[in-house]
């Protein structure tokens, strides 16, 4: 199954005491996993100029109720898994250079079906065990099959 998605993203970042709210509207792909893996689901989309990382692709594999993994492919690609209630130690790529960070998901919450749902995840990053922010993401989508669909999306 796959299926052209609306999807809003609303991302809160908490770094030394400074809130920084970004907002995404876009679309972009949903699909779900086949035999074993037929609850799993992968959100794709392309990144924008308003996240910094524009041109970059994103895919959101959601595992189960507890696990989100977050690959990014580009010219910064990074690899984040948050899954609640561990810790993981993940590659994070940067225009600037890439880093080994270390992300702690207090909080996942998935709600999904075929067509659409939301997300909900709140975690930290740390660097060295140094916390380097806290933060939340909220992501809504819904199908558009068959409406607005799109036409060529890679």
């Amino acid at each position: 199954m796959k299926k052209d998605v609306s999807i809003n993203i609303k991302a809160v970042q908490i770094a030394e005491d400074e809130r920084d709210t970004t907002e995404l509207f876009t679309c972009g792909r949903l699909s779900r996993g086949r035999g074993t893996r037929s609850n799993d689901y992968t959100l794709s989309y392309q990144e924008s100029g308003v996240t910094g990382f524009e041109g970059n692709k994103i895919n959101l594999m959601v595992t189960g109720d507890n696990m989100v993994v977050m690959q990014r492919s580009g010219d910064a690609p990074s690899n984040l898994v948050i899954e609640k209630g561990k810790k993981h130690h993940c590659h994070y790529g940067t225009p600037f250079g890439d880093f080994m960070v270390g992300i702690t998901a207090d909080d996942v919450i998935c709600n999904l079906n075929d067509s659409g749902g939301d997300l909900y995840l709140k975690y930290t990053i740390d660097i060295n065990s140094t916390l380097m922010s806290e933060n939340e993401m909220f992501i809504d989508f819904k199908d558009i099959s068959g409406e607005n669909a799109i036409e060529h999306y890679t």
